[in-house]
């Protein structure tokens, strides 16, 4: 999993929720989309020197599960006993095998830059997912695919800016919702189509901030929405 590849898969999101090619690049669909995500940082492997990604950073110190095991498989990690001579002592030892694992990734391929991903398939830059396949810049979110800047989403598919939401699908800007499609802007729904800037409602279709439209004015307005979300 790479760059160009994590590209492909948000220019296929694009295209099923804005019907648009997308003419970012990841670094500026992070920074529109997915700036206020918590997704791992680069540090470094402390015993290789080697970039590598974490959930937290509080530890300073780190090595790659892939590295863990490398070691945990031909020298281990017990160290040969030694005199303490005092709390100074034990806590210098402490730090020399307290090293915070990174880029954990169990049951998946094609995952980088991600760290505590299950049970996947190309995964880019995400943290916290499971039971998913295509996902870019997303927190904890499973049995989904095609996710872009998402986060505590499950059953979803093709969305941008989906948050804990569940069976929404070709959305962007989803909050707090259910069975949610072909949508923007929705917080706090129930089976809507084909809505926008909606809120507290349920089985509706074609509806603009909680108001009623006509098929055709509604395509109307969302086609200046669209091109409003895209090139602010």
């Amino acid at each position: 999993m790479n760059e160009n590849i994590a590209e492909k898969i948000i220019d296929k999101i694009f295209v099923n929720v804005f019907d648009q090619h997308c003419t970012l690049n990841t670094i500026d669909i992070l920074e529109k989309y997915a700036f206020d995500l918590k997704l791992p940082k680069k540090v470094y492997d402390s015993t290789t020197n080697e970039e590598t990604w974490a959930d937290s950073i509080n530890s300073g110190r780190y090595v790659t599960l892939a590295n863990m095991e490398k070691k945990d498989s031909s020298s281990g990690w017990m160290l040969e006993y030694r005199d303490i001579n005092g709390l100074e002592d034990l806590l210098n030892i402490w730090n020399k095998i307290n090293l915070m694992t990174t880029e954990r990734v169990y049951d998946s391929i094609d995952v980088s830059r991600s760290d505590t991903i299950y049970r996947c398939e190309k995964v880019f830059h995400s943290t916290g997912c499971s039971d998913s396949k295509n996902l870019v810049f997303c927190d904890s979110c499973g049995n989904s695919e095609y996710l872009l800047a998402s986060q505590r989403t499950g059953h979803s598919s093709f969305c941008i800016r989906c948050d804990d939401s569940v069976n929404c699908s070709n959305s962007y800007n989803v909050i707090c919702s259910n069975k949610i499609i072909n949508s923007l802007f929705i917080q706090d729904c129930f089976d809507l189509y084909e809505c926008m800037f909606c809120s507290h409602i349920a089985s509706k279709k074609y509806c603009i901030a909680n108001m009623q439209f006509e098929e055709e004015e509604y395509f109307n307005i969302k086609k200046m929405i669209i091109n409003w979300i895209l090139n602010s």
